[in-house]
């Protein structure tokens, strides 16, 4: 009877832990081998032992922006804020920062995973970076009015009249006194006859 009892006990226990065991797959499941080979670039990007790394070294590393000296531009500008505050572009980052970098059309916010100084492509960049960005605008809402197609030639009076109305409704013309609908408003000595030198204008007899 004793022995029965420690019989049942012990498959019971061996049950229950096998039970509470994942499965055998998961645990010998070996990872993306992309991924892998992603952070492991990202790794030797890094900085060495004691290094920080600069702001506009990052956000250039990880292709937030093109080039590094517009992450320095940007820095500057106040473009980019850490954690809310603006930051110089030799600001040091560290891992958990919330990084901000205004673009010309959004912003990207990102959380920092990982610290490197050499750029890298952007399966590994994605490794060092929670993106936290909110979705880019469509399209239509950032194309720019007056956009002629590569090979249309020269625009005609009615193509630049439709421009300057188009740059007028959405308040990119650089002309002043222009009216949308209008076209440009007409000055003093600018009407008919007056300052053409013909007609009969202030100071100038006309033709008789």
């Amino acid at each position: 009877m004793v022995a029965e009892g420690a019989e049942q006990e012990t498959t019971g226990t061996a049950g229950g832990t096998s039970a509470e065991r994942p499965p055998a797959v998961a645990e010998g499941s070996a990872p993306d081998p992309k991924t892998a080979a992603a952070v492991a670039a990202a790794e030797a990007a890094g900085p060495a032992a004691g290094e920080s790394v600069r702001i506009d070294s990052w956000i250039w590393s990880v292709r937030l922006v093109k080039t590094r000296s517009q992450g320095a531009t940007a820095c500057r500008g106040g473009h980019v804020r850490v954690n809310g505050e603006r930051v110089k572009p030799a600001y040091s980052v560290r891992i958990g920062d919330e990084v901000r970098v205004r673009q010309e059309y959004r912003e990207r916010v990102v959380i920092v995973t990982r610290l490197i100084r050499k750029r890298v492509g952007a399966p590994v960049a994605a490794q060092c970076y929670i993106d936290n960005s909110p979705p880019p605008p469509p399209r239509e809402a950032i194309a720019p009015a007056g956009i002629r197609d590569r090979g249309a030639g020269r625009p005609t009076k009615r193509d630049r009249r439709e421009m300057e109305r188009l740059r007028a409704l959405r308040g990119l013309s650089g002309t002043p006194g222009v009216i949308p609908g209008k076209g440009p408003a007409q000055g003093p000595g600018q009407g008919f006859g007056q300052g053409s030198g013909r007609g009969s204008g202030p100071g100038r007899p006309g033709p008789r």
